[in-house]
């Protein structure tokens, strides 16, 4: 072949160059690689990403086991309960070899509730409680853990009266709500149907429970979206952790080649890795802290470790999102920056944060609340609209807020030394400040439209009861004493320690007697004896003595008046009791006629009034004593020494505490349900916060140690990060008055309720405030450390 032919001959083809996707795994790997093996400052960027990103992980997964918490909780609630006896109304249940009689005993100690009962079995095979694994005999008691050690404590002697068992089984874990639940159950021999006993054949009750009102549905998917948005939010400023270093060095990594697009997916690859890592960790904080769940008892709530276990799906979501996110998160962040050969130039402190784009966010999520979420009272609620709108509203004020700070910073001049450097700070780079307060911004928002939203709905679920603590402050009902221990019974009240003063009676139902057909109704009213000054808190009878007779009419009902004038006939003879073999007694015709009044229970009273003197109240027959007791408050534990007379009187008792205002049980979880998760969102704050202002410590750390060597004193730098922090927080928290009022207020007008106070913010915005202080004073020591002079060391 000659030369000619040579060179004529086709060149071998050139390698095809590699596919997109195989050039951006490459990149992604690269950033990877710079992160793992990045030597110790890449180390520590990729730590702090990773913890950050792990405690928002941690907290997204123990509300990804809430539904789990309470589908638990709730079985093991519905296990314990009494069977139904029968399909039909009103049947009970026969006694058989298996039948326990048992009377509910619950009481309170101090500010917790001690659930109990007294059982006693009818045959030689009881059925048992869950969690029991033997039936207590008379005088013993099965406890769970939490009750043991508290009958333990020192300081729980009076509790040791009033549960005079001997502890000979431990309830387990099938039996018990939460680790911490106070609970017995105890043997008796003399427990009777008479006495207040209720004869039971099985546990486990299915029956659903009431359906939630539609604004309690409203209020709940508030409160999750209250709750996490925070937390999305902390992710996504967590992945953006030592931002500057990073810069500085896909800024070399152009010097020798690279383009932007390449730094770009080198930067998302760096994220991705840090994300990994915070879902592993996150993972490793939610396993551990999971241990521990039953020894943390937060507002008398506590856990199963089993318990909590995530949704998978949930899980699943959640192990997609967070690398997603991170990798959205930093591509969005590197449009801001220019990353040249030589440097880095960020475009965002020239042109400024337009407002345009970003105010309609917040407006369009009040717009679709307004729109399409409003609440009707029978329409079932659909929860897209709202979460949609509050989401909106919520994300939209963390957009707002780096606008607002560098518009406000970039108008600040003069001042003190400490406000100038940290003014001029901020107008260098004020994005890390803005995001690290960005999250206190959404949560103080959210919890504000909550506060709003709770105090509108009150007046549907806080009912005023009308009782009057100034009169008495406890009331006791008991069936189970007769004869003479009727009237010792209240005296055994007006002996106990502390107490004050006693309006006890004892009641019974006395008829006007005759033959009456199943037609007729046979006219009956209350007869209520008592001393004259009992009498005197029941009815306004003026003078009395001992053996006088009232017959007492209520007041303003015409009705009710000429009932209990066709029942007690003065002169005429009455049925006492309401049993086979009634009680005969003449009504004196002295009797006088007086107007009843309300007790401290906010009962109206009328009906026949007797003195001791005038009936025998030992032996009425079917009666009730009725106890309501004042105390001296300032005798340490009198509540505890009346609940221990109480007890001796009669076990089975009902025995309440007085209180001007009920709130209704579901309305009063959700409440609880919140003060959880607050105290979890503000711990998860304060940890990332401090997180992050660690990290902008270890970015500045050089440029501290320079000024220190110049003479600064650390007095002055210690103030000017102070007010590095303050004034983005002084402005996120306005930021979060005006957005958490604006949604507030509009979620008060989708469930067609008015604002009841305006000025519910304070507590929020003093507990936002409150906590940057004391995320920067946490925040001090490390501050001195970074301004030693061994900074200025370069390697």
């Amino acid at each position: 072949m000659t030369l000619l032919d040579e060179k004529r001959a086709p060149a071998p083809p050139r390698p095809a160059p590699p596919s997109w996707g195989a050039v951006t795994l490459r990149d992604f790997g690269l950033g990877i690689r710079f992160a793992a093996a990045g030597g110790r400052e890449g180390w520590i960027r990729t730590l702090l990403t990773a913890v950050g990103v792990g405690l928002g992980v941690a907290l997204l997964l123990l509300a990804s086991s809430v539904p789990h918490l309470l589908d638990e909780r709730n079985a093991r609630e519905q296990a314990r309960s009494e069977a139904p006896a029968s399909a039909s109304p009103g049947a009970g249940v026969e006694k058989s070899d298996s039948s326990v009689l048992r009377i509910n005993t619950t009481t309170d100690f101090r500010d917790r509730t001690v659930g109990g009962y007294l059982m006693r079995p009818d045959g030689p095979t009881p059925v048992l409680p869950p969690g029991v694994a033997r039936f207590p005999g008379p005088g013993e008691m099965a406890a769970s853990p939490a009750l043991k050690e508290l009958l333990a404590e020192p300081r729980s002697e009076l509790l040791r009266e009033r549960l005079p068992y001997a502890i000979t089984d431990t309830i387990g874990d099938a039996g018990l709500r939460s680790p911490g639940e106070l609970l017995y159950y105890a043997g008796s021999d003399t427990l009777t149907s008479a006495g207040g006993g209720h004869r039971i054949a099985a546990y486990g009750d299915d029956r659903q429970g009431d359906p939630f009102p539609p604004i309690l549905i409203v209020l709940v998917i508030m409160v999750c979206v209250v709750l996490l948005a925070p937390v999305a939010i902390f992710i996504a400023t967590a992945v953006r952790f030592g931002g500057d270093r990073r810069d500085r060095r896909l800024a070399a990594l152009r010097l020798v080649g690279a383009d932007i697009r390449t730094t770009r997916r080198i930067a998302a690859g760096e994220a991705l890795f840090g994300a990994l890592l915070g879902l592993l960790l996150g993972l490793g904080f939610f396993l551990a802290g999971r241990q521990f769940a039953g020894a943390v008892e937060i507002w008398d709530f506590s856990a199963f470790p089993a318990d909590l276990m995530p949704d998978l799906r949930l899980a699943a979501l959640i192990g997609a999102a967070v690398p997603l996110t991170a990798v959205l998160v930093t591509l969005a962040a590197m449009r801001s920056v220019v990353i040249e050969p030589l440097g880095v130039v960020r475009r965002g402190r020239d042109r400024g944060r337009r407002l345009w784009w970003r105010l309609p966010v917040p407006l369009a999520g009040l717009a679709v609340l307004a729109l399409w979420g409003r609440v009707e009272e029978y329409t079932p609620v659909n929860p897209f609209p709202i979460i949609t709108g509050a989401v909106l509203v919520l994300f939209g004020l963390a957009l707002l807020l780096p606008w607002l700070v560098e518009a406000c910073v970039n108008r600040l001049r003069g001042g003190p030394v400490p406000w100038q450097l940290a003014t001029r700070r901020l107008q260098l780079s004020s994005g890390p400040a803005s995001r690290a307060v960005s999250g206190v911004t959404v949560a103080v928002a959210g919890a504000i439209a909550l506060q709003m939203l709770f105090a509108a709905m009150n007046a549907d679920f806080i009912r005023m009861t009308g009782q009057d603590t100034s009169r008495a402050q406890f009331a006791g009902y008991s069936e189970n004493v007769t004869g003479e221990g009727a009237t010792a019974a209240i005296e055994r009240f007006r002996a106990t320690k502390g107490v004050e003063v006693v309006i006890g009676s004892v009641e019974a139902f006395a008829s006007k007697p005759g033959d009456y057909g199943e037609d007729d109704v046979q006219p009956t009213t209350s007869l209520t004896v008592g001393t004259c000054e009992t009498l005197r808190e029941l009815a306004r009878i003026g003078a009395c003595a001992d053996g006088d007779t009232f017959v007492v009419h209520p007041r303003d009902d015409k009705d009710m008046t000429a009932w209990v004038d066709e029942t007690a006939r003065k002169g005429e003879v009455l049925e006492v009791g309401s049993g086979k073999k009634p009680m005969r007694w003449t009504l004196p015709a002295d009797s006088r006629t007086v107007t009843g009044r309300e007790d401290p229970m906010g009962d109206p009273h009328w009906g026949i009034m007797a003195t001791l003197g005038a009936v025998d109240a030992g032996a009425l027959p079917d009666a009730t004593i009725t106890t309501q007791i004042r105390v001296d408050q300032s005798v340490p534990d009198v509540a505890e020494h009346v609940r221990n007379t109480a007890a001796e009187i009669d076990p089975g008792m009902r025995f309440v505490t007085l209180n001007p205002v009920e709130r209704n049980r579901q309305y009063a979880s959700i409440q609880t349900g919140l003060q959880l998760g607050a105290t979890a969102v503000l711990l998860l704050i304060a940890a990332s916060m401090l997180v992050s202002q660690l990290e902008q410590l270890r970015e500045r750390r050089r440029l501290l140690s320079v000024l220190v060597a110049f003479g600064t004193r650390r007095s002055t730098l210690g103030w000017s990060v102070l007010w590095q922090t303050a004034v983005p927080v002084v402005l996120g928290l306005a930021v979060a008055v005006a957005g958490g009022l604006g949604l507030g207020a509009t979620l008060v007008w989708m469930i067609q309720k008015q604002v009841s106070d305006w000025w519910l913010f304070w507590p929020m915005a003093g507990a936002g405030g409150a906590l940057i202080v004391l995320v920067t004073l946490l925040s001090l020591p490390p501050l001195w450390r970074t301004m030693r002079p061994d900074g200025l060391r370069s390697e």
